[in-house]
């Protein structure tokens, strides 16, 4: 059987192209669902109208896409993530935190298949990004990592700096507490020992003047 395709059918032929398929195979799968019709003097007629449509639907989608494109081209996706030291991630960024964020701070919608990139990212840093919408349009975006791992670091020791210098303040005031406290304890200790001598020598002096009479 000689037909002419109406759609591209992967792997067998494309869109107005004339080809010849098994009876069964055009019967009951290409005709029944519009993807060809039989090449007879009616299928020019046919295929010109459904490439006109597709040529149609084609260049609406190029359209479409170009101004993406334009909207796309040179923007920014700033990300944050957790990272050691010297920039490693702790785990990793792919094209699906990439393709949210884009469409989170930009309301740009994409296809994350459609993102170059040849693995995720483990590296704080910047990277240039192309997106391709089409086989010809292909807009670059970039994609900053930024590490969140130094700035919790660097607010941890200054919390443990104060915590240290509260805790030393606290001991500097109980030492002096405790060595006011001393010294009060000594005068006091000092003072009673002191009157304990006057009552002694108080009695020493009663007992004398006693003795004489």
């Amino acid at each position: 059987m000689r037909v002419v395709f109406l759609e591209d059918v992967p792997n067998v032929a494309e869109a107005g192209e004339m080809k010849e398929v098994a009876d069964g195979y055009g019967r009951n799968f290409l005709i029944p669902r519009k993807l060809a019709v039989l090449a007879d003097a009616k299928a020019a007629n046919i295929i010109e109208a459904q490439l006109k449509k597709k040529a149609r639907i084609q260049a609406e989608t190029e359209a479409e896409m170009r101004e993406l494109a334009q909207q796309m081209e040179g923007k920014e996706v700033i990300l944050k993530a957790r990272s050691g030291a010297k920039g490693q991630l702790y785990g990793s960024i792919t094209t699906t935190e990439i393709a949210e964020e884009l469409s989170k701070s930009t309301g740009l919608v994409v296809d994350k298949r459609g993102m170059e990139l040849e693995e995720p990212i483990r590296q704080v840093g910047s990277y240039e990004i192309a997106i391709r919408l089409t086989k010809d349009i292909v807009p670059k975006i970039k994609v900053t990592i930024v590490g969140e791992e130094k700035e919790g670091k660097e607010k941890e020791e200054e919390k443990g700096k104060k915590r240290a210098k509260a805790e030393k303040t606290k001991e500097k005031v109980k030492k002096k507490a405790k060595a006011e406290k001393t010294e009060e304890k000594g005068k006091k200790r000092a003072k009673a020992e002191k009157t304990e001598e006057k009552v002694k020598k108080t009695k020493k002096k009663v007992a004398g003047e006693e003795t004489k009479k």
